[in-house]
């Protein structure tokens, strides 16, 4: 029963941060798409109450963009790393930056 609970702590990372707010772009390589990644993480992502978006790469990536409280968006990286039992996730890749135009989480169109 340890492992979730190791996988919902805050994970130490840096952001643009707006007051208690931070923003981070991720990449998530592996095997994401085709197996529910984006619907996964856009559940997540409301779970945690966070704004952004979600939305496949033609390379085979996933990319998204999340925006909330600092733990918020510390767990939903963590938890990137998993994603939905069908993916294979080789890597998470975040950095700073800038806060989505609009309130809530959406899924994107491919680009």
């Amino acid at each position: 029963m340890s492992a979730p609970a190791a996988r919902d702590a805050p994970a130490p990372v840096a952001g643009t941060a707006v007051g208690s707010r931070v923003t981070m772009a991720l990449a998530i390589t592996g095997r994401v798409q085709g197996v529910g990644y984006r619907w996964w993480f856009e559940g997540q992502a409301r779970r945690y109450g966070l704004d952004g978006w979600v939305r496949n790469r033609r390379d085979g990536s996933v990319e998204a963009l999340i925006s909330g409280p600092r733990a918020a968006v510390q767990t939903v990286i963590r938890r990137a790393q998993d994603g939905p039992p069908a993916a294979r996730v080789e890597a998470v890749r975040s950095s700073p930056a800038e806060a989505p135009d609009a309130p809530g989480f959406r899924r994107k169109p491919t680009v």
